[in-house]
């Protein structure tokens, strides 16, 4: 009987796209089952990689959008995706303010925004669809998602009723918040958050003292800005009737969660597990004789919400056999046997330099994945004897 085989792992960072990684697994299997059923699901967690996977995994189309960087002054050039199995947009917000766009000596979270994120909302609306996933991780900014909101046409003012510059270090200037030109598209839209973020706003634990060192802020501007979004959440309070200060979620994205609950109507949710429901993987697994999965590194970290833990999760619930292939593994992988998980496989051959090893990922995918269905079709083979 042919065999079905789901594949839903995450990408290998800085080696392989989850795309790809289907596609080295499935070499593998053909080679030990050629007429084998291969489904494959690319995933991810809502950060780094989550719109090319939707793409890829649902035949979705990607739309280019020049739009505002961080900084007021400088435009990207970014893209978010129409999903081929329904009307529904996925942006993620790093595209067009993430920190991997700034270098490392220009990082400044008091004059970085969110505005860019804002005009993919914006472009995305303008392509008609119903419904907006946004993955919210990596950010360079501190703004609240201020600049998000002032790209669909809001307007914060000071006490002279003109509007504040963009970023979180002039948020202690705003008095009250117009929203007279918000796009009125926004409270017909379906917003879902993708995050595995649960910082709330302020606070030793919200987004400035949290995150906000890695995006440049000194030891003084941390408290600046964390006091500047505290006036924010009241601002936002008094004149919207949102209470976003301590929700969790909030400060994920220098809290462009706090701005997107504030706004919008949007509802956080696990990243992997909203991924995984947008492309019916349940369905698929479910189905699946073996499933496949993986990431770039396990360890004790990927069971808080990481796409392997996920697909493990989902295969435990329907008794499926499940295998998790990894560039390293990690202390503490092994918490991942209880949740699931039959067997993790790290795919080096041998010692080799980083620059190697990565550029070697897929052969090392393929020749992991085809030595896993080699054991398999031998247990098969003695089932039936």
């Amino acid at each position: 009987m042919k065999k079905k085989f789901v594949l839903a792992p995450d990408s290998f960072k800085e080696s392989l796209s989850a795309l790809e990684v289907c596609q080295a697994m499935e070499k593998g299997i053909k080679k030990v089952f050629p007429k084998a059923e291969i489904i494959s699901m690319p995933m991810a967690d809502g950060g780094e990689g989550t719109t090319d996977a939707l793409i890829d995994a649902t035949g979705g189309r990607r739309v280019y959008k020049k739009v505002q960087g961080s900084f007021a002054n400088t435009n990207v050039e970014a893209y978010f995706g129409i999903l081929g199995n329904s009307n529904t947009a996925v942006i993620e917000m790093a595209k067009a303010n993430g920190l991997e766009l700034v270098a490392l000596e220009d990082r400044n979270p008091m004059i970085t925004s969110t505005y860019g994120t804002g005009q993919l909302i914006k472009a995305a609306m303008d392509e008609g669809v119903d419904k907006i996933i946004i993955g919210i991780g990596g950010s360079a900014t501190n703004d609240g998602g201020s600049g998000m909101a002032r790209a669909l046409g809001a307007k914060f003012l000071n006490k002279d009723q003109e509007e504040i510059p963009l970023g979180g270090g002039f948020l202690k200037e705003v008095r009250t918040i117009d929203m007279s030109d918000f796009d009125p598209r926004v409270e017909e839209i379906e917003i879902l958050i993708a995050t595995d973020v649960t910082n709330p706003l302020t606070g030793n634990n919200g987004a400035s003292y949290v995150f906000g060192p890695q995006k440049g802020a000194t030891e003084e501007m941390v408290k600046v800005l964390d006091e500047n979004l505290k006036h924010y959440a009241e601002i936002v309070h008094n004149d919207l009737g949102k209470d976003v200060k301590n929700k969790p979620g909030a400060g994920a994205a220098g809290g462009l969660g706090a701005g997107l609950l504030a706004f919008t109507n949007a509802k956080m949710q696990l990243g992997i597990e909203l991924v995984a429901q947008t492309i019916y993987l349940e369905d698929k697994i479910k189905e699946a004789d073996y499933v496949f999965t993986g990431e770039g590194g396990m360890d004790y970290q990927t069971k808080f919400g990481k796409a392997p833990y996920g697909v493990c999760k989902i295969a435990k619930k329907y008794k499926k056999p499940c295998f998790a292939l990894a560039g390293y593994i990690g202390d503490g992988a092994d918490v991942l046997y209880d949740e699931g998980m039959t067997a993790i496989f790290g795919v080096l051959s041998q010692a080799q330099s980083l620059s190697d090893t990565l550029a070697d990922g897929a052969k090392n995918v393929e020749r992991t994945s085809e030595n896993i269905t080699r054991v398999l079709a031998m247990n098969e083979q003695k089932a039936h004897l």
